[in-house]
């Protein structure tokens, strides 16, 4: 996502970094103030495994977007069958740069495309196929999607990602060890032609009935063994060490086990991977995760902008109302958010479409423009010493943080407000270098009758944003009532929307 409250936030110039030296144990004071470490007073030690260096960064987007296009636009459908001509291919106005200033206008990160999906149609020209924009009559058989996209993306300040489909329902040797081949050659050719990518996205649709060079039958292959998949990741490893790889599986990043754009309370970023392998895994199990996972794989929540993923002119876009509760029940859930838009058969994002993003992204920012709580007092029941105090959580800095000593488990952690302020946002995230902690909580406002709890959860992990109907308080506090560590958090922001569409009192189709 943006980065909401940048009226009152300013970010660490040198903020990721620390965080991942921290991660990686080779300077635990890094993140604690100088006259801190002067005091000899040591940070808590990482709790359980913690996030690398790609997923650090992938945390701190927090929203960005997919592109589903490609033959089906034309076709109405939302899966080929592989036996689509490549002449149904003409975007006549397609241009990148609208997709991307679309993007960084509602505030996204980045995109991702479908280079190929499971028809097996391919936006740039491979080697190692017929069946791709090579042999369409867009821009006259001489075109490259991903080449476009990835000097918009390049301008407009975006990241790149590339979904690239397993399942090829075109490709004659699909299902024999020559199709994996294949597959590993075109992803190096998108990891080596279009600069740096950030995300490599592998669909968990796997075998069924296909074309396949004319056979047109039911192919099956094993999920777990076919593709290789350590010795393809190792191949993205090898190309672009900075990209997080997405299946159900991982390795980097999981699926949240729907497409409705909900992530569940909890929402561990740690997860057990026994069992677990791309398209085919217990939904449950992704949504959760796991307390005491054996690796860090934290949940992507990808969602539609409209009911399907291509476009298809009888549809519209999810009501306002409906993309910020997608927004809260992701972002809010600690997740990162991956919206899709659907370019149409002109290759332009629909202007309803449009619309309907200016909105969101209007809605947010009117929100999250002031925090309440910044330069605010804060106390707590405890904290660690000098570079853990309680006014870490309102200094503006989301690199600073309060940290309890190590055998406590519960805390109280308290901001003063003026009287009489009126709320109904509170954002809070851990320090999730050091692992995630915190496993019950409550928010509490102290009005005219006293303390009111307000809202209550269990993660918080990379962030929680809570939802409230409006209170009026001089003070508001997070009590945290489980911890499977000493807990730490970075920050305690607390907000109020008057322009979005209030959830207590509309539906949200």
């Amino acid at each position: 996502m943006t980065e909401i409250g940048t009226v009152t936030r300013k970010w660490s110039a040198c903020g990721v970094s620390a965080a991942r030296v921290l991660a990686v144990g080779v300077a635990l004071c890094v993140m604690a103030p100088t006259a801190s470490r002067g005091a000899g007073v040591a940070p808590p030690d990482p709790f359980g495994v913690v996030p690398t260096e790609r997923q650090l960064a992938w945390h701190e987007l927090e929203f960005y977007g997919f592109l589903h296009f490609t033959v089906n636009t034309f076709t109405g459908r939302e899966w080929g069958y592989g036996d689509e001509s490549p002449e149904l291919f003409n975007p006549a106005r397609l241009d990148a740069s609208q997709w991307t200033r679309v993007a960084r206008d509602v505030g996204m990160k980045g995109l991702i495309l479908t280079a190929k999906h499971h028809d097996g149609f391919c936006l740039w020209p491979s080697r190692y196929t017929e069946h791709s924009v090579r042999n369409s009559p867009w821009r006259n058989g001489q075109g490259d999607v991903l080449r476009e996209l990835s000097e918009a993306c390049a301008a407009a300040g975006l990241k790149m990602g590339v979904y690239l489909s397993p399942w090829d329902r075109n490709h004659a040797e699909y299902g024999t060890a020559a199709y994996v081949d294949v597959y590993r050659n075109q992803l190096r050719e998108l990891l080596t032609q279009y600069g740096e990518i950030f995300e490599v996205w592998h669909d968990g649709a796997n075998g069924g009935d296909g074309y396949y060079g004319g056979a047109r039958e039911t192919r099956h292959i094993d999920k777990r063994t076919y593709y290789g998949w350590p010795e393809t990741w190792q191949l993205v490893r090898e190309l672009q060490p900075n990209a997080v790889i997405f299946s159900d599986a991982g390795p980097d990043i999981r699926w949240i086990g729907n497409e409705s754009g909900i992530a569940p309370d909890p929402c561990w970023a740690r997860i057990d991977p026994e069992g677990i392998i791309p398209g085919e895994a217990d939904v449950r199990v992704l949504a959760q995760g796991h307390p005491d996972g054996e690796v860090w794989r934290p949940a992507e929540v990808d969602v539609s902008i409209r009911k399907g993923w291509f476009y298809h002119p009888e549809e519209e876009p999810k009501s306002l109302p409906h993309l910020l509760d997608i927004y809260y029940q992701s972002v809010g859930n600690g997740c990162c958010l991956l919206l899709n838009l659907t370019p149409d058969r002109d290759g332009l994002i629909p202007d309803q479409d449009v619309r309907r993003l200016q909105e969101f992204r209007a809605a947010l920012d009117a929100t999250f423009a002031l925090d309440l709580a910044a330069e605010r007092p804060a106390s707590a029941s405890n904290h660690r010493g000098p570079g853990f105090e309680p006014n870490r959580l309102t200094d503006g800095d989301r690199d600073t943080y309060w940290a309890a000593d190590d055998d406590v488990r519960q805390a109280t952690v308290t901001v003063d407000l003026p009287p009489g302020t009126r709320f109904n946002r509170v954002r809070v995230q851990e320090q999730i270098a050091l692992g995630q902690r915190i496993a019950a909580f409550a928010v509490e406002a102290r009005g005219p009758d006293g303390w009111q709890e307000v809202s209550a959860g269990q993660t918080i992990g990379a962030r929680r944003i809570l939802r409230f109907p409006d209170v009026e308080a001089d003070a508001v506090r997070l009590i945290i009532r489980e911890a499977l560590a000493c807990p730490t958090l970075s920050t305690f922001e607390v907000y109020h929307a008057t322009t979005e569409p209030d959830p207590f009192l509309q539906d949200t189709p």
